[in-house]
Formats: structure tokens, sequence, C-alpha cells
């Protein structure tokens, strides 16, 4: 077999992408960009090891469009979108490698498409803002994130959401269901200072919760 490209066709389905076919058959298909980079042409001859770097750069090509499309469905941050990648390669058995994966990473952060103070900053302001969400939560689940600490420290103290508000929308979405020592408990479990919830509470229409000590 001389691999010898016989034709070069627009995808059906993705007019971006182009299909080869190699010795008369479908053998993958590239991006535009990368069949002009890679200086294709129909009648061209490749050898073994150029149809499999061809055949993983088809892949590659995929994966980055995979990936373009779920950073843009919503903001992510660098180490969410490489434990997906690594989830995926995982799960369906694809052939990508950690190279492959940070090399995405930084064409996406280099088009800034992939930002963690972006995606932290739209992290802080949206993350159960009607529900309500203590600072605490904030930085830990930022941290999970892979946000760098001095980074999640500076945008929660600049943030317009207080502890103080965030309590009240848990007092208003909880208030019917514990009473006030239980709603208090809650507050504490999920990271809210205890004085400041205990004062908050003792505000509301709930009864004043026991005094503990």
């Amino acid at each position: 077999m001389e691999n010898k490209i016989t034709d070069l066709k627009q995808g059906v389905k993705n007019p971006d992408r182009v299909n080869v076919f190699v010795d008369g058959k479908f053998s993958f298909s590239l991006d535009l960009s990368q069949v002009v980079d890679f200086h294709l042409k129909i009648g061209q001859t490749l050898t073994d090891q150029e149809l499999k770097g061809l055949k993983h750069a088809s892949e590659y090509g995929k994966l980055y469009g995979r990936t373009l499309e779920w950073v843009l469905t919503r903001p992510r941050s660098i180490r969410e979108t490489r434990d997906h990648l690594r989830l995926k390669r995982f799960q369906k058995k694809l052939d990508y490698t950690d190279a492959d994966i940070e090399e995405i990473i930084g064409r996406l952060v280099a088009k800034n498409y992939l930002n963690d103070r972006h995606f932290a900053e739209w992290f802080i302001e949206n993350r159960f803002v009607k529900k309500g969400v203590s600072p605490r939560r904030l930085e830990q689940e930022l941290a999970k994130k892979g946000i760098d600490r001095a980074l999640i420290d500076e945008l929660l103290s600049n943030s317009t959401r207080d502890e103080a508000s965030e309590i009240k929308k848990v007092i208003a979405k909880k208030s019917n269901k514990y009473s006030a020592e239980k709603l208090l408990a809650y507050l504490v479990r999920q990271g809210f200072s205890y004085d400041l919830s205990k004062e908050l509470i003792a505000e509301s229409t709930i009864p004043n919760p026991t005094a503990t000590d």
C-alpha cells in the first residue's frame, strides 16, 4: 500500500472539517486549518509514519473542538478542564496523552477561553446566588477548582456578596423547615459565622435559638 491521498472532501455534518481519503477509502478527517498546515493535496503519498501522525492530529483536532465547545458553555477553571479531559480519556478509553491535554489547555489559555481569574469572579458572583452561600464554602470550592489562594482571598474581599446578606437568604429559605436552634446548626455547618448567624436569626421572626457555650 502506498498511502496515496486520493480525495479531499468537505465534511457534510461539519463543513469546517475535511474528509481525507487514502487509496480510495475514507481514512480520517482534519480541520481545514490542519489541511493547510500539513500542505495536504490529492495525489500526495504518505509514509506509514506520516499517516499515523495525521490520524493522531485528526483525533487531536476533534478533541480540541469538543473541549472548546465545553469551555464556551460557561466559564471553566484550568484544573477543571484538565480533570474533565482526563476523565473523558479514562471513561471512553481515548488515545490522547497528557501532553495533548496540556497543549489544548495552553491554546485555550492563550486565546483567553480559559482564565482562572474570570472563572473565579463568575463563580463567586453566581454560586447559589438565590439560596445563599458562605464565604468559607466559596473558598473551599474554588480551591478544589485549582484557583490560587491569594486570588481567592482577593476576589472574596472585593465581592459585593457579604456574609450577612447570604445568611438572610438562607433564613428566608429554611425558616419554615427548621426551628431556630436547628437553623443555627445548619448555618454553622454551611460555614457561616456562629455569632452572626445567631444574631440574624434572633432578628428574624423565628424564636431565638437556645444559647450554647
